[in-house]
């Protein structure tokens, strides 16, 4: 997934994306903000003999430039949607890369490793640097664009003071919106579908999902891989109109 060629998104993160980039494994870990790690590999993911997808770089620059970009094209996003609904817009004050447990704190508890996080207390968003690392090469780009997506969405529900009953409906509207805005750019022509990206995201989903058995009215219940990818789709298809946000 790429910036449409017409304007990019670039920026810079912290120096620890270098350092750690070169570093990082090549599984994905645990999930806490969605589930398992993914299962065996598939044509075009990482091996278990540490070979990458071979269908977009999967250098430092790269990464930067994709996490870069999935959050400039969110904001662009719902910089549209607030205006065009008679709101103000403020973007979520910070994105922040992280490498241990404990580095990061929300509303004064700890943020975990293998983790990405909206913090409303601090309105920021937060990821492990290393996880996401290997989730790029593993999976592909088109997963930061989903995880990012995912993220501020949270934000976006806070800033709509959106309220559920069972965490598993807050996040099922996660990724509802996440579709919602990655369909919407690819509409508009802010962002490009490569080949292979409607794969990641149907792989990242998976990665994410909730295990076996988890039940649906838990404490931090996100959904089944199936819950999540028809929540994704349906708002990738038909936009936030699917996302039940009135």
């Amino acid at each position: 997934m790429t910036r449409s060629a017409d304007g990019r998104f670039r920026g810079r993160l912290t120096g620890l994306v270098v350092a750690l980039v070169a570093a990082a494994a090549c599984a994905v870990g645990p999930v806490t903000d969605g589930g398992a790690g993914p299962g065996e590999s598939g044509p075009g993911t990482t091996s278990r003999d540490g070979t990458t997808r071979a269908d977009s770089p999967t250098s430092v620059e790269a990464f930067q430039e994709d996490i870069a970009d999935a959050v400039g094209s969110a904001e662009t996003y719902w910089s549209a949607q607030f205006r065009a609904s008679g709101q103000r817009f403020q973007p979520i004050r910070r994105i922040v890369p992280y490498q241990r447990e404990g580095e990061i704190s929300c509303g004064g508890q700890a943020v975990p490793r293998n983790n990405a996080v909206y913090c409303p207390a601090g309105d920021f968003i937060a990821y492990d640097v290393a996880w996401a690392v290997s989730a790029f090469r593993q999976i592909g780009d088109a997963f930061l664009y989903y995880l990012l997506g995912h993220e501020y969405a949270h934000g976006i529900q806070a800033r709509l003071r959106v309220r559920h009953q069972y965490t598993i409906e807050q996040e099922l509207q996660a990724d509802c919106m996440a579709g919602a805005y990655l369909g919407g750019s690819v509409q508009a022509g802010v962002l490009q579908l490569e080949e292979g990206d409607l794969e990641e995201f149907r792989e990242g989903l998976l990665a994410v999902a909730d295990d076996p058995g988890q039940p649906w009215f838990a404490e931090g219940s996100h959904g089944t891989a199936r819950q999540r990818t028809e929540a994704f789709l349906s708002g990738y298809e038909s936009s936030l109109s699917a996302c039940r946000l009135g």
